[in-house]
């Protein structure tokens, strides 16, 4: 009776999940996830930029029309953005000139909940 209790309080405080964390590490002229895949809902991005040019990241869900960015990240600089993404597979890539025809993307799945 306690837990339910307390539960009763979380959601009345306006409680809310912590959200999927995923590291991306930027460099000329790659993308490197942290990890493969993360849950449903929040996810924060996080762009380490490893390289020697400035990076973005952009994120847009495969057949989706909506785009995602992380900002503009100077070279040895770390941004990072939240976004509540839903199940499905996403295209991330750097926006920076040609950067993404050149190999600056990677695919990111997110699970159901």
């Amino acid at each position: 009776m306690k837990t339910l209790g307390i539960l009763a309080m979380a959601v009345g405080l306006g409680y809310h999940p912590t959200p999927a964390r995923l590291g991306v590490s930027a460099t000329e002229f790659h993308l490197t996830l942290s990890r493969p895949s993360v849950r449903a809902g929040v996810v924060e991005i996080e762009l380490q930029n490893d390289g020697q040019d400035p990076h973005d990241v952009r994120v847009r869900r495969i057949g989706g029309t909506h785009t995602f960015s992380v900002p503009l990240t100077k070279p040895g600089s770390r941004r990072s953005a939240s976004f509540n993404l839903k199940p499905g597979r996403y295209r991330l890539w750097c926006s920076v000139a040609s950067h993404g025809e050149l190999g600056m993307q990677a695919l990111l799945r997110v699970r159901p909940r």
